[in-house]
């Protein structure tokens, strides 16, 4: 080992500054095999983190003082988006390699030189988590502001084309179907335990908190290689979005818990999201509603409140339905309601006997979904016989007054 003045050492770890850059990048080459993976400027990039290092810990070893600014110097060099193409595990490795390095070449020639690298290799390791940490806070903040804005265009439905890019950029993993649950927020919602029971129940989740109003967009999780063990275990069967709605209900304040009717894709969110607005509106009018209840199961209330949206679902879904199956099944429907939900009485005004209602009965349910036999459901389905028989009087006026 040689020893020299401070001024002699500095003049030699100067002549030797391009030897180590190069010595550096052919280390990283044959032992960080996400190197040589990466494009080459991306290579270039990180090889001027490892030259910047260099350089700066010999400016610092003349200048000890200069700590704060030059360690931070080593990773300014880095264009934003190398910072976000490699992790802080992986700067790790790279900060490892370029203090082995050098610290091989210097220790045979000064103690003091060796105990500088030393030093000098923990002030960067600090400054690289320091920048992490400052790139994940933006990056948090950033995925806030996009996230509300995604939420808000999802309510408004005012979609653009972006809408697919911006959700792609939040992470979503969600595929195929979603469905918005609507409800009041506490004045501290903790928005991490949301998306934990979420992820949880094999669900992705974006969340809008808008005043008092919390509003969770839903979508069926795509298991990712890298997140295998977030997900439910393949064995347990995939929850409805009921189920993923009731697992959510203690993150909301008290009060009405709406879901909004499933939709395909979460481009068409916007439908979900008007039919759980309106629902939570009227929801306190339903005495006893479960907590969450479907939007679907609040049509009537919807309707009289002027959804018109209601009203197309309860057209659309019963019937128009019943009213193309058959005309049969449509007069039994309309006589077993206004009969007050009697077999015998719906049986003697149609002069059949009360197992051919029941058996028309069934048929309807087959043929809508919902069961007659029901108080609620008999409600909606009363609603939407109203409905369409008043928008079918409406389209004969309408097609007279043209003729």
């Amino acid at each position: 080992m040689t020893t020299g003045t401070k001024e002699q050492e500095l003049a030699w770890l100067r002549t030797i500054a391009g030897e180590l850059a190069t010595q550096t990048v052919t280390r990283l080459e044959d032992t960080l095999p996400w190197y040589g993976s990466m494009p080459p400027s991306r290579r270039s990039a990180v090889g001027l983190v490892a030259q910047t290092g260099i350089s700066s810990f010999i400016q610092w070893y003349e200048d000890p003082t200069s700590t704060p600014w030059i360690a931070s110097d080593v990773f300014s060099s880095a264009p934003r988006e190398l910072l976000r193409s490699i992790s802080l595990q992986e700067t790790l490795q790279l900060i490892r390699v370029v203090v082995t390095v050098v610290e091989d070449r210097v220790t045979p020639r000064s103690e003091a030189l060796r105990e500088a690298v030393l030093h000098y290799s923990r002030d960067v390791a600090f400054a690289a988590a320091d920048v992490y940490a400052r790139q994940a806070e933006a990056r948090g903040l950033w995925d806030a502001r996009l996230e509300a804005l995604v939420v808000d265009s999802i309510l408004t439905g005012e979609s653009d084309d972006e809408l697919p890019s911006r959700i792609a950029a939040l992470g979503w993993h969600g595929e195929g179907e979603a469905a918005v649950l609507v409800g009041s927020a506490e004045r501290s919602v903790d928005v991490d335990q949301l998306r934990r029971t979420a992820r949880h129940a094999g669900a992705d989740v974006l969340i809008g908190l808008q005043g008092t109003r919390l509003v969770l967009v839903l979508g069926r999780m795509v298991p990712q290689p890298h997140d295998a063990e977030k997900l439910p275990a393949a064995e347990e069967p995939l929850l409805s979005f009921l189920d993923i709605a009731t697992r959510l209900s203690e993150g909301f304040g008290d009060g009405p818990l709406v879901l909004g009717p499933t939709v395909d894709t979460l481009i068409e969110a916007s439908r979900s999201a008007r039919a759980a607005l309106a629902g939570v509106a009227v929801a306190r009018s339903w005495r006893h509603a479960p907590r969450p209840v479907l939007a679907d199961d609040l049509l009537p209330e919807r309707a009289l409140a002027g959804d018109g949206l209601a009203r197309r679902t309860l057209i659309e879904q019963i019937y128009e339905p019943l009213l193309a199956h058959s005309s049969e099944l449509m007069e039994t429907l309309w006589c077993y309601l206004d009969n007050g939900r009697s077999l015998e009485g719906t049986a003697r005004e149609l002069f059949v006997h009360p197992n051919t209602v029941r058996y028309r009965l069934k048929k309807v349910s087959e043929v809508i979904g919902w069961n007659a036999t029901g108080a609620r459901e008999s409600l909606i389905l009363q609603s939407a016989l109203i409905a369409g028989s008043i928008a079918q009087q409406g389209n004969r006026r309408g097609n007279r007054r043209q003729s």
